[in-house]
């Protein structure tokens, strides 16, 4: 089995690995760990150095990278085979472009459970996926329901 497992490093990150363990542990699966390092937006309200803004950026995704390297590592020792995917663009569809380049069996995503106002303002990664997706996809709920 295939796996493109998206992270977005967050709170969220840690269950959604947890989970693609015990899925492990009964369908042996290649992993990569995905994780889109989309840049801010192109618009400020202020002017910035543009060679400060670069660095800033560069650092970021340089500790971003890392931490989706050592989520793989963490994998790998745990038997899996993981790779660590660090990639740039609009998250759906970046995501989506990897699944179809790398032919994977199944998307694996996590739900923040945020509530309407959110996701009308911002939008949900996992609801598009959901709804643009030829995978399956499996979306792992990260959020504690009170």
């Amino acid at each position: 089995m295939k796996l493109l497992v998206a992270v977005d490093l967050s709170e969220s990150t840690q269950t959604i690995v947890e989970k693609v363990e015990e899925i492990n542990k009964e369908h042996p699966a290649k992993v990569w760990i995905l994780h889109n390092a989309e840049p801010e937006p192109d618009t400020l309200e202020f002017k910035v150095d543009p060679l400060a803004a670069r660095e800033t950026l560069a650092k970021k995704f340089h500790h971003e990278h890392l931490q989706i390297q050592e989520i793989a590592n963490r994998l790998r020792k745990a038997g899996l085979d993981a790779t660590a995917l660090l990639v740039h663009g609009a998250t759906v569809d970046a995501i989506l472009k990897e699944a179809s380049d790398l032919d994977v069996d199944m998307i694996v995503v996590g739900s923040h459970g945020r509530g309407a106002m959110y996701q009308l303002l911002v939008g949900s990664v996992s609801k598009g996926i959901l709804h643009k997706s030829p995978y399956p996809v499996l979306v792992i709920p990260t959020h504690k329901r009170t």
